[in-house]
């Protein structure tokens, strides 16, 4: 598996965020689509494959742009932001009701870094089941038989923990995603440093496919607390 460094809390702050590094010379996480051989699979590398699988990770090595807007309402607050992501060449640009900023992830900057963060949010929401085996220094544990949270229904759950040391912006965090017989994530925790008592739950709603990549633009709490979703998603492959 490997590594990307992962933003999970919420620039928004929805759920609490551990204190960043402030280094601004670190390395930007980057996605390697190279796939661990079936033979050196442990059982739980195995599941993680076919939810990433079936959420399109054969598709994803020929995707060259993706573009969506970031969206989370709360009470009668209104946040969004819009990308622009060439996942090939690293290429991103960030679009606000502040700011424009345009970077590559190989080179992040003081001037780029707090964009960067946003990124990594906001693409780890639109793309959380990849993570499942793009992600290195984590731990995998699979549960046959699990109560989801919100709905209350028989699932099956995958646990992805982060290591304490090298999980990124967060370490030590950790979420639990409860998927269906077709491997379809339904609804997920997160839980900030791998506590029993959950930060946040959501929904994963509204799966649409976009040229082989599946994608969950909708993602409610409960009482409809905080309502997360996507809108203007595209996302453009090799001819």
């Amino acid at each position: 598996m490997k590594k990307i460094l992962l933003l999970t809390g919420l620039s928004l702050c929805l759920f609490a965020c551990k204190n960043e590094s402030q280094k601004t010379t670190a390395q930007p996480p980057v996605v390697n689509t190279e796939e661990l051989a079936e033979k050196d699979r442990t059982p739980e590398e195995e599941i993680a494959y076919k939810i990433a699988e079936a959420n399109g990770l054969k598709n994803w090595k020929s995707v060259t742009e993706v573009q969506f807007t970031f969206n989370v309402d709360r009470g009668d607050s209104h946040f969004e932001r819009a990308w622009k992501w060439n996942p090939q060449t690293m290429d991103v640009t960030m679009r606000s009701d502040k700011d424009t900023v345009s970077f590559n992830r190989k080179e992040v900057d003081s001037l780029s870094m707090d964009a960067d963060k946003g990124f990594i949010n906001d693409a780890y929401w639109l793309l959380a089941p990849m993570h499942l085996v793009w992600d290195e220094g984590t731990t995998l544990t699979v549960q046959d038989t699990a109560t989801a949270p919100m709905s209350q229904q028989k699932m099956s759950k995958i646990t992805l923990t982060y290591d304490g040391e090298e999980g990124g912006y967060t370490p030590g965090d950790a979420y639990d995603f409860f998927y269906d017989d077709e491997y379809m994530v339904r609804e997920w925790i997160y839980r900030r440093g791998n506590v029993s008592e959950y930060s946040m739950v959501t929904t994963w709603e509204d799966y649409k496919d976009y040229k082989g990549i599946k994608i969950a633009a909708d993602h409610k709490a409960p009482e409809d607390a905080v309502h997360l979703y996507f809108t203007d998603i595209a996302v453009k492959t090799e001819e």
